[in-house]
Parts: structure tokens; sequence; C-alpha cells
């Protein structure tokens, strides 16, 4: 099987295995839901932290009012009394003003935290070191832990203005914000190798040869963006030792630099009178201090 390095940029992303005679157009299509994949996860993480720090999001007519304006206005969350965790609320404000500050006992909390780093460990880029393919199944079954988890803590349900919610029921608003930027829709991505733009229309094996056990990098990215950096011919772990190797043999050259062509008069064996020392019995006699 072939095995794709896929990276956004220069960032490394994760692993896909393909095969030579896969299309163009399903590579892309795969490769790019796995990596949206991996932002949804990532979006419910951080999403889930807060929640596990200040509780469930307040409506967005609420948001960004502080107390005296939402009396003035007489606004009311409906859902506040609704949406109280298992164990209880523990008074947590929320100073950006998003969530309504009624968050899970540490108990609970605890709960919420350890899912996000089981999830978080299920997709991340650390299993391209690994040598470890991402599946999409993967990506379910990280989204499924995290549902599980805040159902447990919120067995009634998030309100539906919440974005874990929506993310869970994939009707997540991302406009206007830098989540937007990053996710690319289908039919919009592209893959370059080599600095080459894979096309629609042709199989893998028309760039990259027959052999199944191939790997490369493939560098993933919106269409019309232009050509990506191409990655560098010497890798950053190979330059480090290079570099290492370097260093080491500057240091010996000026070590030998400082030794003079007369050195080696001061050596034991270059006394002239050694000899004669030796024959008068003197040749182990050293004047000095014991």
């Amino acid at each position: 099987m072939v095995k794709l390095h896929v990276k956004k940029g220069d960032e490394s992303a994760f692993l896909f295995e393909t095969t030579v005679e896969v299309l163009i157009e399903d590579l892309s299509k795969h490769v790019t839901e796995i990596y949206n994949g991996r932002l949804k996860v990532q979006r419910l993480c951080s999403e889930i932290q807060y929640l596990a720090k200040h509780g469930v999001m307040i409506p967005p007519n609420m948001m960004g009012l502080t107390e005296e304006q939402i009396g003035e206005l007489k606004l009311k969350d409906e859902w506040e009394d609704k949406c109280i965790p298992s164990g209880g609320a523990v008074e947590r404000k929320d100073e950006i003003g998003r969530r309504n500050g009624r968050a899970p006992n540490d108990k609970m909390a605890e709960v919420l935290n350890k899912t996000i780093g089981e999830a978080k460990d299920a997709i991340d880029k650390k299993l391209v070191q690994s040598d470890k393919c991402l599946l999409m199944t993967a990506i379910t079954d990280a989204v499924d832990m995290l549902r599980g988890a805040v159902m447990i803590v919120y067995p009634m349900g998030l309100p539906p203005h919440d974005p874990i919610r929506m993310e869970f029921e994939n009707d997540e608003d991302l406009s206007g914000t830098q989540a937007s930027k990053e996710v690319i829709e289908e039919g919009q991505a592209t893959l370059w190798w080599a600095g080459k733009e894979f096309q629609n229309g042709k199989k893998l094996k028309d760039y990259i040869g027959k052999n199944e056990k191939t790997k490369i990098v493939a560098k993933l990215q919106k269409k019309g963006q232009g050509q990506p950096v191409r990655e560098p011919v010497v890798s950053p772990e190979d330059q480090k030792h290079m570099m290492a190797y370097a260093y080491r043999k500057q240091e010996e050259m000026k070590k030998l630099e400082e030794v003079t062509d007369d050195a080696y008069l001061d050596s034991e064996w270059s006394d002239p009178s050694k000899l004669k020392k030796q024959f008068q019995g003197m040749g182990n006699i050293k004047w000095g201090p014991r």
C-alpha cells in the first residue's frame, strides 16, 4: 500500500494509506474528509474544555452583555435551569461572557477532560512519527467518545445554540470564524507532490509509478492557491546531524592549528640525552615534588 504523509503547509497532519490505482478525485475526497474530521475533533475538544470550566453556552442575544444590560432588557436564559450538570453545578464565571458560569463539579469535569485527552491522542500528528495511518473510523470514534462524555455530564442534552451540540448534529456555523478558513470544502481540495498538482481524471500511479510500497509527502490545500513550498531535500533531523558533524570537524581543525611544528620536541622520545641517562641508571628519575 502507498503511504501519503499529508501536510497542510509545513505542518504535518496524518498518514493516509491507499493504492496506486486510486483515482485522484477519490483520493482527494478521502484525504479531505479526514483532514476536516481532525479539525472537527479539535473544535469539539476546545469547546468542551470551556464547557467543563464554565458550563453551557448562553443564548446569542445575551452574549457580550453585562448583567445590568441583561436586566434592563429583561432577557432570560430559558436553558439555564434545564441544563444543570450531573452532581450539581459549581459557580465559575466566564470572563469572556460566552457561557453561563454554572460549571460541572470537579468529578464531572474530570470525565470531560479525560475524554478530551483520549480524543486528541486518537488524531494526534505524532501518529506520523509512529508510522500509524489515520482512518476515518478513528475520527468517528473520537467524536462518539466526546458525545458520550457530554451525555454523562449533561444527560438532558445541551441547548440548541451551543456549538458543541451543533457540531454533534453536523449543523455547525463557522462563518466569520478562523475555523472557517481552515476547513476545505469537498471539491475544493487539491494535492501536490514534488511540485506537481494531482489532476482529476488520472490515477496516482500516473505520478508516482506502480510501486505499492512508495511513501510520499503530499501537500493539501485549496484550489487556486498556487504551488505550495516544496519539501526541503534534507530533512530537519538530518540537517541537525550534519551541522553537529561540521561543528565537531571545525573544533578538531582548531586544535590541530594550535599544535606547532616543533611541538614534538617536548615529547619524551625526542630527548637526545635519553640513551645516556639509561646507561647511567637515571632513566626513571624525575625531578619534582611527589
